[in-house]
């Protein structure tokens, strides 16, 4: 039997409550019942109703969808980074979730994607009208995985991030600290979002969907300051004591050289609290003393 709700407040389902999951659902939990579905449910934020299922084994999720659902921010890694991994994370754990829904209508559904289904690699601009064509496997899985909630027969949105970054996203900075990053000059664009951000951009776009707002059917989820590889290296360097490179650092990144636009975003009435890296990436070396 599916949980059902005595409450007229909206009810949101954040399936995929991980890191950015969690962080989503924790902005929504003071103005809507969220519910947050993972494997072990034990893990959601507290003041989140935790759902414990596999979406990629249907059986395990039958009976369990909170009645009278506004919202649907689906937002799956995948458990393991082989094609298999992603299709299931992105195609069939969505085609499940929506598949127990058996037909009841949603305000709206939000997908979490990747600006990696871009492949541009000639520094152009990008936004939401600019041709798909990913370069690896994983860009296709995810891009399969827009087309599935895009043809659900809910309203849906896009969502594609850029690279995430933050606190628990230590990753970028340490190697750089470490000499383990060191990008040939000039380097390709990189695009990021801090996680605060990140997590920001679902939540507002949520408040809007249960407000009535139209949206659009995709938003580019990345901060206002595309640039090169090798500038962002150098910038963390001078803030920061940083080793000198190692014989085998790594010289830049697989994402192409891209600028990722986020004018259709900053026109929904969205804005940054990190509008570029070094507000981002300043404020977790000052924190740490790094």
């Amino acid at each position: 039997m599916a949980i059902t709700e005595s409450s007229n407040s909206s009810v949101v389902l954040v399936a995929g409550c991980g890191k950015l999951g969690g962080a989503i659902a924790n902005r929504l939990k003071d103005s809507a019942r969220v519910f947050g579905l993972r494997r072990n449910p034990g893990l959601v934020p507290e003041g989140i109703q935790g759902i414990g299922a596999d979406l990629t084994r249907p059986e395990t999720l039958k009976g369990k969808l909170p009645a009278n659902l506004d919202i649907i921010i689906y937002c799956l890694t995948p458990s393991s980074y082989d094609q298999q991994g992603y299709r299931l994370a992105y195609v069939t754990g969505l085609e499940n979730l929506l598949a127990e829904l058996d037909g009841k209508p949603l305000k709206h559904l939000f997908f979490v994607s990747s600006s990696s289904v871009y492949a541009q690699n000639d520094d152009s601009w990008v936004d939401e009208t600019s041709p798909t064509r990913p370069a690896r496997f994983s860009g296709e899985e995810i891009l399969a995985g827009e087309q599935t909630a895009l043809n659900s027969g809910h309203p849906a949105t896009i969502l594609r991030f850029s690279g995430i970054y933050g606190p628990s996203r230590r990753r970028f900075l340490e190697e750089v600290r470490e000499g383990r990053m060191n990008p040939l000059s000039p380097a390709p664009y990189s695009n990021r979002i801090h996680e605060d951000d990140a997590a920001e951009v679902a939540a507002h776009l949520s408040r809007l969907a249960l407000a009535g707002t139209p949206l659009e059917p995709c938003y580019i989820a990345s901060d206002c300051e595309p640039v090169r590889l090798d500038e962002v290296v150098d910038w963390v360097r001078r803030q920061t004591p940083c080793a000198d490179p190692v014989p085998d650092a790594r010289k830049g990144g697989r994402a192409g050289s891209k600028r990722c636009s986020n004018k259709r975003l900053l026109a929904s009435g969205f804005r940054f609290r990190y509008p570029d890296f070094r507000a981002g990436y300043r404020e977790m070396i000052n924190e740490t003393g790094a």
